[in-house]
C-alpha cells in the first residue's frame, strides 16, 4: 500500500518514518513549544496602503446592548410622552407579533442627562467618570446593524456576517498589519464570552490560522485567569530547554518541508516559535503589580464593583503598549442573558455602568497621559441598542438594531463630536446613518487599511470584512 504525499507516492516505511517525526514534534512541543526564534515570520509588520492614523486598537465590548437612550442619546420626548401608547415599526416587533405598527408603551429614562465638557455633549448620570472625557469622544448616534437577537447581531459586530463563518475583525487586522512585537500575538481577546458565537468572534475562519485571536480568560471568570498559561516551566533548566528547543526546531523544519506550504502547519509552527519567545516576555506584561498605586486606583482596581473590569482595561493598555495590534476587552458573561440585556428591571443598568465607567475613564486618561491615545484607537460599543418603549409593558427595554450609539476615541477621529441622530424617541437612525459595515470600513481606514482591498480568496471569490458594502465615514476623521 502506498500513501500519497504532496507530490510523490510514499512507501509504508517512508510514511511511518515521517509520522514518527510528527509524533516526536508533538511530544517536544509540550516541553519547548517553539520552532525558530528568528522573528515574527508570518506576522511580520506590513506596510499600509494608506496613511495609518492609528497603530493599534482597543475594543471595549459591552455585551448585551446598553440602552443608548439611557446613556449617551438624550431624548426629552421620552419624559414628555412617558406612559403613552405609540405604534412602532421595527424588526423586533414583527418577529414577535407578525405585524408592523405594534403599539407599545413609551418608557422614560430613570437617569438624568446633563451637558458635559467644552463640546457640551449629553451624557446621563450613569457614566459620571466617562462624562469627564466627553471632549475626547466621537459619538456616533446614527448606528444601525443586522440581527435582532444576540447571536446573529454579535457575529455581525465581530465578523460582518450574521450566519456565515467569517474572520473576525481582529483577525483581519492581524492579517493586514502583522504584529508590532515579535514576542506577542497580534490579536488578544480578554475574557471573551463563550456564547453568541463564542470562538467565532475571535476566530480566523478561512484566513491563515496564525491570525486567530489569543483568548485570555473567559467572561465571568476571576481576573486571575486572564494570563498566558503554561509559559514558564518551573524548575526546568534553561540549558535543557534550549536543547529541547533545538531538537524541536530540526524536527519542525522537516515537517515544514513535507507540508509544502500548508497554512495549518505553518500556523502551528509559528505558534510554537511564538510561545518560545513569549516565555521570557509575556508574563511580565500582565503583571499588574508593576503599576503604581495611583494607576491602579485610576482604573478602580481594588475597589468593589470595578476591580474585575479595571484589571481587564489595564491589561489592555499594557498589551497595546507592548505592541499588540488589536485587543478586545469584553464586559460580559457566559449566561443566556448577557449583562447589559435588561428586558426587565432596567435599573440594573446602573450595576453594569458602575462596573465599567471608572475603568473605561481610567483607560482613556492613562492612554492620554502616556501619549498612547495619539496612535491608539478606542472603540466602545455593543451588538445593538435598546428600544424606547417598555418591553411587554414591563420595566425593561427590548433589542434595537435600528438605531443606537457607539463611540470612538483617540487616533484619527474628531474629539468632542456627535455625529448622526436617531428620531425624536431614539427608535431608528435617521441622520448620519452609520451601518456596521460602514463602521468596520472606517476602523480599518484609521488603521491604514482599505476595506475594499483587504481581501482573501476563498472558495473561488475574494472575501472581505465588509463583504460588498461599507463606506468610510469621512466626516468624523481628523
Amino acid at each position: 500500500m502506498n500513501f500519497r504525499g504532496p507530490s510523490l507516492p510514499l512507501t509504508r516505511r517512508q510514511a511511518l518514518a515521517r509520522l514518527g517525526c510528527g509524533f516526536g514534534s508533538l511530544a517536544f512541543a509540550a516541553l519547548a513549544a517553539s520552532a525558530s526564534p528568528a522573528g515574527p515570520g508570518l506576522l511580520a509588520p506590513r506596510p499600509t496602503p494608506i496613511r495609518a492614523r492609528a497603530k493599534r486598537m482597543i475594543f471595549l465590548f459591552m455585551q448585551g446592548g446598553p440602552s443608548h437612550v439611557d446613556t449617551f442619546d438624550h431624548k426629552p420626548a421620552l419624559d414628555r410622552l412617558n406612559g403613552k401608547r405609540h405604534a412602532f415599526d421595527d424588526a423586533r416587533s414583527i418577529a414577535k407579533t407578525g405585524t408592523w405598527g405594534t403599539e407599545q408603551r413609551i418608557l422614560r429614562s430613570p437617569w438624568a442627562f446633563a451637558r458635559h465638557g467644552q463640546c457640551g455633549q449629553w451624557v446621563s448620570d450613569l457614566f459620571p467618570h466617562t462624562a469627564r472625557h466627553v471632549d475626547r469622544l466621537c459619538l456616533l448616534h446614527g448606528m444601525h446593524t443586522e440581527g435582532v437577537a444576540h447571536g446573529p447581531a454579535t457575529l455581525f459586530l465581530h465578523c460582518g456576517s450574521t450566519n456565515f463563518v467569517r474572520p473576525s475583525i481582529g483577525a483581519w487586522v492581524s492579517y493586514g498589519l502583522g504584529t508590532e512585537n515579535a514576542n506577542l500575538p497580534a490579536f488578544v481577546s480578554l475574557a471573551p464570552s463563550l456564547g453568541n458565537g463564542g470562538p467565532r468572534n475571535w476566530g480566523s475562519a478561512f484566513l491563515p490560522p496564525v491570525h486567530q485571536g489569543t483568548a485570555l480568560g473567559s467572561a465571568g471568570r476571576p481576573p486571575s485567569e486572564i494570563t498566558f498559561r503554561s509559559l514558564p516551566s518551573p524548575g526546568t533548566d534553561p540549558a535543557a530547554q534550549q536543547r529541547h528547543f533545538d531538537l524541536l526546531r530540526s524536527l519542525n523544519a522537516e515537517q515544514a518541508r513535507n507540508a509544502a506550504g500548508d497554512p495549518a502547519v505553518e500556523a502551528a509552527l509559528h505558534s510554537y516559535e511564538l510561545a518560545w519567545r513569549m516565555q521570557s516576555h509575556a508574563p511580565a506584561i500582565l503583571d499588574l503589580s508593576r503599576e503604581s498605586a495611583d494607576t491602579l486606583a485610576l482604573y478602580g482596581i481594588g475597589e468593589k464593583g470595578t476591580d474585575e473590569f479595571g484589571r481587564q482595561c489595564l491589561a489592555a493598555r499594557r498589551l497595546c503598549e507592548s505592541g499588540v495590534r488589536f485587543v478586545q476587552v469584553t464586559y460580559g458573561d457566559n449566561t443566556a442573558n448577557p449583562r447589559w440585556d435588561q428586558h426587565s428591571d432596567l435599573p440594573k443598568h446602573a450595576v453594569h455602568a458602575q462596573a465599567t465607567d471608572k475603568p473605561v475613564a481610567g483607560l482613556l486618561a492613562d492612554l492620554a497621559r502616556r501619549g498612547l491615545l495619539d496612535d491608539t484607537l478606542v472603540w466602545w460599543g455593543a451588538e445593538f441598542g435598546r428600544t424606547p418603549y417598555a418591553q411587554d409593558n414591563g420595566t425593561g427595554r427590548d433589542h434595537n438594531p435600528g438605531g443606537f450609539t457607539t463611540w470612538l476615541a483617540g487616533a484619527g477621529v474628531r474629539p468632542g463630536m456627535a455625529y448622526g441622530a436617531t428620531d425624536e424617541l431614539g427608535h431608528l437612525a435617521v441622520e448620519g446613518r452609520v451601518h456596521m459595515h460602514d463602521l468596520h470600513a472606517t476602523l480599518l481606514h484609521l488603521l491604514g487599511l482599505d476595506h475594499e482591498r483587504l481581501t482573501f480568496r476563498h472558495e473561488g471569490r475574494d472575501h472581505r470584512l465588509t463583504d460588498v458594502h461599507g463606506d468610510v465615514v469621512r466626516s468624523i476623521l481628523v
